[in-house]
């Protein structure tokens, strides 16, 4: 373009070349003003002169330089407000924090994406859904439970035992424990370990003696556990089911090779509220408690998982909605789940699973004259 208007400016322009000199054919040397011809050709982004003296000449070798460079300055000038539209001077772009997004938008926010981060790799792994571990509750969850057979087959391990009927507070903080673990710290019937295991082995048969063998899903929960699966997320099942009755029942509704991961009875020492099942879980799924969310239904699982720095989900099967509060979220089917909203949950970056704050350490004073305390009584009389 700066060519182009040096050129059009030098057209006609006799001063053109006033130090330059030729030579012509008696080897004698000649101004170049002398010798001044008319344009010939223009040629793209050259304008050629033709003399019988002189040969065709480039004109970028004839421009005066104050006139390129003035020329230069007039382009400038002339698209100055285009390249201030087009090429940002600051390169401070602004990141897409969501503060300003106006509710009810769809596709919802994912807060797991994080523009400002400058390994696209980093930034593609948050985006992918291989970051974070899900981890079910068996009963309440993905099949239908029935507290009512719970609590009779309590109720017959204790007429045959020939121990007190527990009382219906007693049966609701047992819910979520393991059968030795309610047997020997709530209803203290033994101490003894082999006992302990002999009634929770009869109180298992009982119980599967009530139910009969028959598992109904809970609507939804297929649907989304198939969904899971298409996003290639790992899952695991914890229950406090022994690991037998538990295969056959995930054989008997057609979800074999779901869940990458199973944690039955034998597998830990206690139940809930203690989150030593959801941690072990999320060691056999390789990943650390901050980036799994655990899918329960009662508030002893949204305890345990709180205990294990994890996200919990809550369904609300057995309690309403309401009462789960505690959870962080809490739902009445699966299926109103989507992947956007687990990846919110599993955001790595919130302030309550950030590092410990720095425990303040008390100094005691020495107090090395004790013959100068005064008493309340003293200072009041």
């Amino acid at each position: 373009m700066a060519d182009s208007i040096a050129a059009a400016s030098l057209i006609g322009y006799r001063p053109l070349s006033g130090g330059l000199s030729v030579k012509d054919g008696s080897y004698r040397r000649k101004s170049l003003s002398s010798c001044w011809r008319p344009v010939n050709e223009f040629v793209g982004k050259r304008i050629l002169y033709s003399s019988p003296m002189l040969p065709r000449l480039k004109i970028d070798m004839l421009v005066n330089t104050s006139i390129k460079a003035l020329a230069k300055e007039l382009t400038k000038e002339a698209y100055s407000f285009r390249e201030r539209e087009r090429i940002p001077r600051t390169w401070n772009y602004r990141v897409d924090t969501g503060a300003d997004r106006k509710p009810g938008l769809w596709p919802p926010e994912n807060r797991a994406d994080n523009p400002s981060l400058h390994n696209p790799l980093i930034r593609q792994e948050r985006m992918g859904c291989g970051w974070l571990g899900a981890i079910f509750e068996w009963e309440g969850v993905i099949i239908e439970d029935n507290p009512d057979l719970e609590r009779q087959a309590w109720l017959s391990l204790s007429q045959e035992e020939g121990k007190p009927a527990p009382p219906a507070f007693i049966l609701r903080r047992v819910e979520g424990m393991k059968n030795e673990q309610a047997i020997s710290e709530v209803l203290c019937w033994s101490r003894d370990p082999a006992e302990m295991k002999r009634m929770a082995t009869r109180r298992e048969e009982i119980y599967q003696s009530l139910q009969g063998g028959i598992y109904r899903l809970r609507t939804g929960s297929k649907e989304f556990v198939n969904i899971l699966m298409r996003h290639k997320i790992p899952m695991a099942l914890v229950s406090t089911r022994p690991r037998k009755t538990l295969e056959n029942a995930i054989g008997t509704i057609g979800i074999e090779g779901y869940f990458t991961v199973i944690v039955a009875a034998e597998d830990v020492h206690r139940g809930k509220p203690d989150p030593e099942m959801f941690i072990y879980a999320a060691q056999l799924l390789n990943f650390i408690p901050q980036r799994c969310i655990v899918f329960g239904n009662s508030n002893q699982a949204v305890e345990a998982a709180h205990d294990a720095f994890m996200k919990c989900v809550a369904v609300a099967s057995k309690h309403p909605v309401y009462e789960l509060g505690a959870a962080d979220l809490a739902v009445r089917k699966l299926d109103e789940l989507s992947i956007v909203d687990l990846k919110n949950l599993a955001d790595i970056e919130s302030p309550e699973f950030g590092p410990p704050e720095p425990e303040l350490e008390l100094e005691l004073e020495e107090d090395n004259d004790r013959s100068t305390r005064v008493g309340v009584d003293d200072i009041f009389w």
